[in-house]
This record gives C-alpha cells, structure tokens and sequence, in this order.
C-alpha cells in the first residue's frame, strides 16, 4: 500500500494584523512649552500605539503664515494623513498676516490650533476656567503662577491628567463665542488645542 500523502506545514510565521498608524505632523512657533506638550501627547501608550506624531519647530520661531507654507510643503508627502500649525494670535498686537495664514491653510487642508491670546491660555484651562478677556502677559502670568514654573519650559507631564477637562472647557468657549457672535481675531480667549488633542487621540480614550 502506497504511503499516504500529507499536506506539506506552511512553515511561513503567521503574524496578527494590525492597522496602520496615522502620521501627524505638528508645526509649533514656540520653541519650549508647545513641543513641550505635544511630546508628553506622543508619550502616552495609546496615542504612541495608534499616532505617530512629528514635531516640526520653526529655528527663527517663525510667524503663522511662515508655518503654513511650511505645513503645505510637507504635506504633498504621501506618508502624512495630517498636517496641524499651532501658533498664537497674540495681544495687544497681534501676529502678522494672520487672516493670510488662515485662508491659506484652509485651501490646502492644512489644520490649525491658534491659543487666543496664548498657547498658555491652553495651559490654564488645565487647571480652573477662564473667560475673561487676556492680554498676552496677564496670560503668561497667570499660568506660571498655576503651575509654579519660571520660565517657558513646562513639566508636561502634570499636565497630561488634566487635558480632558481642558478640552472641555476649551469646547465650551468655542461654542459661547459662536453663539455670541464673536469672530477672530475677537473670540479672546480661545484654544483650538482641544482639536488637536481630538485628533490624535482614539475615541473613547
């Protein structure tokens, strides 16, 4: 009686599936407490497991609609689903060409979160609301006493519990200023930040 024939082991090793990450690449003009956040946002399990962000620092901390044109650039790479410009809009005299830099980013699909008047206007939200009108340097003020630093360098990690609060309180001046009418420049204070945060992190997270 012949041998009977078995079917040859597929000895190639079977790997689990796993989706993709998304590539973001994020745009700052400060050189400290922005890339400061943004990288604690990179070192959290699931935003690292699911997004790979690339931090991009302006070396002459360069105004909005320089970071624009720079975020346009890189985006026509294949390799990147997402392109964000972080910048501020400054008070009492604000950034240059900053409607420019708007439309601009908008034509391109170039997503932004601008901090009215300040990226540290972002940071207080951590810790108590605030919807009072800020100049620049009441807002700096104001958030190194909240947190006790003393330059522009934070320890972002304390601000990583706090960040969803944040985002909601963020949300809700966003929706007063649009049911008061208030159109930028004049939606002092705001953060777009909380849209960041959106976007780089899963659902539910």
């Amino acid at each position: 009686m012949a041998p009977r024939r078995t079917k040859a082991k597929d000895l190639r090793r079977r790997t689990a599936s796993r989706p993709e990450r998304r590539t973001i690449v994020v745009f700052c003009e400060g050189e400290a407490s922005e890339p400061d956040y943004i990288n604690a946002l990179k070192r959290l399990p699931h935003v690292r497991g699911n997004t790979a962000i690339d931090i991009e620092v302006d070396p002459n901390q360069g105004v909005p609609l320089t970071l624009v044109r720079r975020a346009i650039e890189r985006s026509r790479d294949d390799e990147i689903d997402e392109c964000w410009c972080v910048f501020d809009v400054e008070w009492p005299k604000h950034h240059p060409n900053l409607d420019q830099a708007i439309q601009l980013a908008a034509d391109h699909g170039i997503r932004l979160a601008i901090s009215n008047p300040c990226f540290e206007l972002w940071l207080i939200l951590h810790f108590e609301d605030r919807t009072a009108f800020l100049d620049t340097a009441a807002a700096e003020r104001m958030s190194r006493k909240l947190d006790g630093r003393d330059g522009k360098r934070i320890d972002a990690e304390r601000y990583m519990p706090h960040r969803k609060m944040a985002a909601g309180r963020a949300a809700r001046l966003a929706g007063r200023h649009e049911r008061d009418g208030s159109r930028f420049p004049d939606d002092n204070p705001s953060s777009g930040m909380y849209e960041l945060l959106a976007a780089v992190e899963p659902e539910g997270r």
